[in-house]
């Protein structure tokens, strides 16, 4: 049985905000997976929920999800996981994680995290991209 990444959170460190990451995971020596961001686009290429944050944020991390589940993987398996938010502000914070806890479900995926602002994305409708690295059990 391969090992599973370990999560770690140094003394000298400030405890994870909210528990939403871990400040070092180390992954054993195993196949790793490097997922290209995810954006709001459904499976026919359409976007879905244009100018609504908690819509596109959703469906980025449901092709998160998707793209764990077609190699074999689950979120619990990211070591790494990054979020990049047009016109972030503060007020956003609990609709953008709520979906990905709706999306992700139990247990939360303890990784190492980022969430950014950002002026834009690829295209000026996408509000939110998901972006991962998994370890591959």
């Amino acid at each position: 049985m391969t090992p599973s990444p370990a999560r770690i959170d140094p003394p000298a460190l400030c405890p994870p905000v909210q528990n939403l990451y871990a400040h070092v995971v180390i992954a054993p020596a195993a196949r790793t997976a490097y997922l290209s961001g995810q954006i709001a686009l459904n499976a026919s290429g359409e976007l879905v929920g244009a100018g609504d944050h908690a819509a596109q944020a959703r469906q980025a991390f449901r092709n998160v999800k998707l793209a764990l589940e077609g190699i074999g993987a689950a979120p619990v398996d990211m070591i790494r996981h990054n979020i990049y938010v047009v016109d972030h502000r503060p007020e956003l914070l609990p609709i953008i994680f709520g979906a990905a806890r709706e999306v992700y479900g139990d247990p939360w995926p303890l990784a190492a995290s980022t969430l950014l602002g950002v002026k834009a994305l690829g295209l000026p409708d996408w509000l939110i991209e998901v972006e991962a690295t998994a370890f591959l059990p």
